[in-house]
């Protein structure tokens, strides 16, 4: 099976369409959804569209506690124990969901940390890259036994983010200089990296993975940053107001592409691509272009080359020990 372009292909979508939008039509009883960080922000979102549509979504959390408040009269939904920046706890989830035998139609790796200060998981590795992104790699290859058979859609939320950074092959964990930003945009790039290879993994047994930009929404994401940080950055005014609201998604347009990814019949038969405004993203013009500082749009070649994902992927198999693909 072919690659497929990273290129538009006209869905009919765009910046302002919202979850239920990209739904409206789709039936997704009997289907069953993983979204990690599926209680807050964008993952709330996503959980909400979901299972108005009929899909039943077991929520992975950090905090069962706050999930369960949150999804409170949400029908349809399911918390358990999950910490990514722990290995154990993504493995511990896993063996619990695969005893209850249930074979999965979607994940959506959602949960995600950002521009936090420099803080060491595990074995001393950096927050951001462990939490995003090999806390998901775990917790995907430990799932393939219920993802496989049900040939699920893989969904991994990435960001514009990925624009700040490569992969840092030399000092991935960020032992010397480390620069929050970054350290995001090596994570953001990092997902995207992970859904080239799995696609090319896993799209002959009938599963396909993408990776998306969300759009710019304020949400509990920017917990890390101080008020004068997105003050400086021109997100808001000193009394908190949104400055330029067009720039922003309100949390059901940014829940969109996600979904849309997870469930649009005109992604059948594609993968392995990186999406933005609910389409596949054009490649990234030469540069990062800004708009007052904010990155625009496309997705960097250094974020969907194959032999970076094939590279990661094999970095990612060492450190968290699990390649559901090893011969």
């Amino acid at each position: 099976m072919s690659t497929t372009p990273q290129h538009k292909i006209g869905s009919g979508f765009g910046a302002t369409s919202t979850a239920d939008d990209v739904l409206r039509g789709i039936d997704l009883t009997g289907k069953l959804a993983i979204v990690t960080g599926g209680y807050s922000g964008l993952g709330l979102e996503t959980t909400r569209s979901l299972t108005k549509a009929g899909a039943h979504v077991v929520v992975p959390a950090r905090r069962p506690d706050v999930a369960e408040e949150a999804l409170a009269g949400i029908d349809r939904t399911e918390v358990d124990e999950l910490d990514l920046a722990d290995l154990d706890s993504v493995r511990g989830f896993a063996e619990r969901f695969l005893a209850s035998g249930r074979t999965l139609d979607i994940v959506i790796n959602n949960a995600g940390i950002m521009a936090c200060p420099e803080t060491r998981v595990g074995p001393g590795w950096e927050a951001q890259f462990a939490t995003n992104h090999l806390g998901h790699f775990a917790l995907v290859n430990r799932l393939w036994p219920a993802i496989e058979p049900g040939g699920a859609r893989v969904v991994s939320v990435s960001s514009r983010g990925h624009h700040f950074s490569p992969v840092r092959w030399d000092d991935p964990h960020w032992r010397q200089g480390y620069d929050k930003w970054a350290a995001y945009g090596q994570a953001k790039t990092a997902n995207v990296l992970f859904a080239v290879h799995l696609d090319r993994l896993a799209r002959d047994r009938g599963v396909r993975a993408f990776a998306l930009h969300p759009g710019g929404i304020l949400t509990p994401l920017q917990r890390h940053l101080a008020k004068e940080e997105m003050i400086e950055r021109g997100w808001i005014d000193e009394n908190g107001t949104v400055l330029h609201p067009e720039q922003f998604k309100s949390p059901q347009q940014g829940a969109a592409t996600q979904v849309w990814a997870a469930t649009s019949p005109r992604l059948d038969g594609l993968g392995g691509v990186y999406l933005e405004d609910c389409d596949i993203a054009e490649p990234a013009r030469d540069g990062v272009e800004t708009r007052d500082g904010v990155v625009t749009g496309g997705v960097k070649p250094w974020a969907t080359d194959p032999a970076e994902a094939a590279r990661l992927w094999a970095l990612s198999a060492e450190l968290t020990g699990v390649d559901a693909f090893a011969a």
